[in-house]
């Protein structure tokens, strides 16, 4: 239940309170933040070069409005994809032998790639505007925050409790109603967990989204991404500083105005209420709850969901229980046929357009060069689990350390391995470090914690009757971790843990490349093959990494992650 559970009810009646005041300044700073930030979207391209961007910290904030409206577009396209795409894949066993292994495919395909195959279509549907760029830059920004997102909530739907399912049947629930009103409620913590890494992890490579090439020419959109890239550029270490501050202002601000309000707002959906919890609050939430304006609105809003949920069950009462299954199979089929024929078509061209080009050394060397990414990738993964396994089951299991912990994790996994870059680079040139060793860590900088959060959510989604019935016959040390704690959490890691290595694999871009002005040091591996390719312009190159790049992470994807995957499922649902 949730926190106030007679705020939403009371709140329509007397007058009107200090929360329609709060709620009333919420709503119109966030009219103010849209329209700042959306404004000169369809102004001419020209306009970006009259008023390129500096380094004068005051045009930060006017940035990072920018900024966040585009990773806010972002979040909203990849929470409409995981609904559906999630779904799919988890509802048709068909169906997700084939959209599972590309998920694992899109996950590893770089920032980069996805940016030079979309660029041209993007800037087509509004020619020489600047709304075209920034089609771009939220696509970008979408390519590392979607596939996070979709593979929790297949876990979700994967492990929905037998009794619920069972529950649903009874009531003759459609499978619209069941969706909506069971799935998406049980999968809504562990997902909204995921927004904030997703989030978090969209600053890692806003730097790349934000500068958009065509040719020989760079439309650079401003924004927090291209600030940084300019300080480092030019060597500007008070600008990072700015950049630095800049963000940790808007984290803080996006966790206390959304995440905050839904982790509150979600803790209602959990499975397991332990009655001696203390269920996590949210100040928005409550001005929300307590407003008479906003109840107001959330009544009429209700009242039209009533309506179109009443037109729907008259006027299709038989398909929706008789005719659908067979309907539905039909189209999963064709639907499937069509995912598969696609894709034969993508390799065959692939194939077409690489071998006049490439030979048989240069497939060798890439398969090469992505088995040293591989090493480095299973090395920090094993590191990172050791480490952050044992942090977020004791940050899961303790709500109030959660939201002190929240915030900060937050700023570390949105922190960009660039701002790294002045102290890395000058620290290998000064002591005539090895990079192969020492730029390894940035490939895990920022998504190690996709294993943090995931961990948490697992931790916090553990049953409260679990760890009464493990306190009360003194269930401790390793038998505790071994019957109780890993069981719980195991779906929960492997999702994050496949996610992390994942996007470690497309953080190689730019971890094995890093550079502080005119000083490069470059790693031997795949991720700077394809940067290196990408400098040059050599796009055969380009995708022959990013082929061989897809093809690692799907194997590894089979061959490891995923029969853990399903060991974790049974061990889940047996607990």
């Amino acid at each position: 239940m949730p926190h106030t559970p007679t705020a939403w009810s009371t709140a329509s009646r007397g007058a009107p309170s200090r929360f329609d005041f709060i709620a009333l300044l919420l709503v119109l700073g966030l009219l103010a933040f849209f329209a700042e930030a959306s404004r000169g979207v369809l102004a001419p391209l020209t306009t970006l070069d009259a008023s390129p961007v500096t380094l004068d910290p005051h045009h930060l904030p006017m940035y990072a409005a920018r900024t966040t409206l585009r990773m806010l577009a972002a979040l909203v396209l990849s929470l409409l994809f995981t609904f559906t795409y999630a779904t799919w894949a988890a509802k048709s066993p068909r169906a997700g032998r084939i959209l599972v292994p590309l998920l694992d495919i899109l996950q590893s395909v770089p920032v980069l790639g996805f940016i030079s195959v979309t660029i041209v279509f993007f800037l087509s549907l509004a020619p020489g505007k600047v709304l075209g760029a920034e089609f771009v830059s939220v696509f970008a920004i979408f390519t590392s925050q979607a596939w996070n997102m979709a593979f929790s909530f297949y876990q979700s739907l994967r492990t929905v409790p037998v009794e619920l399912t069972e529950a649903a049947r009874s009531f003759r629930m459609s499978a619209w109603a069941r969706f909506w009103r069971l799935e998406v409620p049980f999968g809504m913590p562990p997902l909204i967990w995921n927004m904030m890494m997703s989030m978090s992890g969209g600053w890692f490579f806003v730097v790349l989204s934000e500068a958009v090439t065509v040719g020989k020419t760079t439309v650079t959109l401003p924004g927090v991404g291209s600030y940084i890239a300019l300080a480092i550029e030019q060597k500007n270490l008070h600008a990072v500083g700015w950049a630095i501050a800049t963000m940790l202002v808007v984290i803080l601000l996006y966790d206390q105005l959304l995440f905050r309000p839904l982790v509150a707002w979600a803790d209602r959906f959990r499975f397991e209420q332990d009655p001696g919890g203390v269920p996590p609050r949210s100040w928005v939430l409550e001005a929300l709850g307590g407003s008479r304006l906003i109840a107001r609105f959330l009544r009429q809003l209700r009242h039209a969901a009533r309506a179109v949920g009443a037109a729907i069950r008259t006027t299709t009462p038989v398909v929706i229980h008789i005719e659908a299954p067979d309907h539905g199979k039909q189209l999963d089929r064709i639907a499937t046929g069509i995912v598969g024929a696609l894709l034969a078509m993508a390799l065959w061209e692939a194939v077409k357009f690489l071998a006049p080009e490439l030979g048989w050394h240069d497939i060798g060397m890439t398969l090469g060069l992505g088995a040293i990414t591989g090493l480095r990738v299973f090395l920090l993964i094993g590191l990172a689990s050791v480490i952050w396994v044992p942090i977020g089951v004791y940050v899961g299991l303790r709500p109030g350390v959660a939201r002190i912990v929240q915030p900060i994790a937050q700023f570390m996994a949105a922190f960009p391995s660039n701002l790294l870059f002045p102290v890395v680079v000058a620290g290998i040139v000064t002591w005539k470090l090895n990079p192969n060793i020492w730029l390894s860590p940035l490939m895990i900088l920022g998504t190690q914690w996709y294993i943090l959060f995931n961990v948490i959510a697992g931790a916090a989604a553990m049953p409260g009757e679990m760890r009464h019935v493990a306190s009360n016959f003194k269930v401790t040390g390793w038998l505790w971790w071994k019957r109780i704690a890993l069981p719980a959490v195991m779906p929960f890691y492997v999702t994050g843990a496949l996610t992390a290595s994942g996007g470690s694999w497309n953080a190689a871009i730019v971890a094995e490349v890093a550079s502080w002005g005119d000083e490069h040091v470059t790693a031997t591996g795949l991720g700077a093959y394809i940067a290196d390719a990408t400098s040059a312009g050599d796009f055969h190159r380009i995708v022959l990494g990013v082929v061989t790049m897809s093809l690692y992470v799907l194997l590894i994807n089979r061959l490891v992650w995923r029969p853990l995957y399903y060991y974790a499922e049974r061990k889940f649902r047996l607990s």
